[in-house]
């Protein structure tokens, strides 16, 4: 049994949360937040940009703490489930390293490359295992899109473009994504799942060309990016920000030989395939929900002693660097290449 500490109760400690009691191999052993009320089992405050509120939790046998060490201490601990914001990323999982835990932590590795690195290094040297949760892989529907590029069932794929647009987000009484220089903006907090997927999906791209909206210091607040895979002969494009009047979408067009897959949340659609001859249908998925799947492979990772392959930090951290290159694309202009 794999005892998880989870640091920070907002709505990601919250799904986590919810995911690890669904697991047979893992339970959470402690949780740690400065707020009282959510001490108390109280996540009715809690919000995020889908699914359920928190609710009201039963903590009954899991140690509640204010302070991370007593975590980072606790000898029942075996990984730490690291869901506080991305600007305390780095020196917290440092520190988990060094108390011998394994991590987990959320999406972006960090804001600088610098730190990311920092934090790789570390891993490998104290044999620790550092996974980070990109989650979108594990959606049902982009598992799909993954098996139906691989198995080639609709033909080759010619063209795929991501969408991830949401509403500036007014959760939680700090409004923490509006704090740029601790979310790095939809640039990197948001648009992180797309890059971190496409690079999933083909490798690293060859340089990318984007167009968009910044604030005065240069964080993105949207943008629309070519990918450079001249070499694969695809297209890939995706368009990523925090401007829309909708709460939250997400999908893809992905245009195959024989047919195109349509997929939007922000429809009451599933997945579709329309084919040449006009035809329409729902192809059958059939992938567990995305955050009981990505917990629970991280379990079997530790459980086996496995490369974190899905979870991999150093794919992360590449995914990091793709978003730096599109931000240093919006600002100048110009095609940044990869490849130096």
């Amino acid at each position: 049994m794999i005892r998880i500490g989870i640091l920070g109760i907002g709505f990601m400690g919250t799904t986590h949360f919810m995911a690890i009691k669904k697991l047979a191999k893992a339970e959470v052993g402690a949780i740690c937040t400065r707020d009282q009320r959510k001490l108390s089992g109280d996540w009715s405050g809690i919000q995020g940009n889908f699914g359920q509120g928190g609710g009201v939790q039963d903590l009954t046998g899991i140690r509640t703490c204010t302070d991370i060490e007593e975590v980072l201490n606790d000898p029942e601990i075996d990984l730490v489930d690291v869901c506080l914001p991305t600007a305390l990323h780095h020196d917290v999982v440092i520190k988990a390293l060094n108390a011998g835990k394994h991590v987990l932590v959320e999406k972006p590795i960090s804001l600088s490359l610098i730190e990311a690195d920092r934090m790789i290094h570390k891993a490998d040297e104290v044999n620790k295992t550092l996974m980070v949760a990109q989650v979108l892989k594990f959606f049902p529907e982009f598992a799909f899109l993954k098996q139906a590029i691989d198995d080639k069932r609709y033909g080759r794929l010619l063209g795929l473009h991501l969408k991830r647009v949401i509403s500036k987000p007014l959760w939680g009484k700090d409004n923490w994504f509006g704090d740029y220089e601790q979310t790095g903006g939809a640039g990197i907090d948001l648009h992180i799942h797309d890059t971190d997927y496409l690079r999933y999906l083909f490798g690293m791209p060859e340089d990318v060309h984007s167009s968009g909206m910044t604030t005065p210091n240069g964080y993105v607040l949207y943008l629309n990016t070519q990918y450079g895979y001249r070499h694969q002969n695809i297209t890939v494009t995706a368009q990523c920000g925090a401007i829309s009047s909708a709460a939250f979408e997400q999908g893809y067009d992905a245009y195959f030989e024989e047919g195109t897959l349509w997929y939007n949340a922000l429809s009451d659609r599933p997945v579709t395939l329309y084919t040449p001859d006009g035809g329409k249908s729902e192809p059958k998925i059939d992938f567990p929900e995305a955050f009981e799947a990505q917990l629970g492979y991280a379990i079997e990772v530790l459980n086996n002693n496995a490369e974190p392959v899905l979870l991999s930090a150093d794919a992360a951290r590449e995914a990091l660097h793709i978003c730096h290159r599109e931000a240093e694309s919006v600002r100048t202009g110009q095609t940044i290449s990869l490849e130096d």
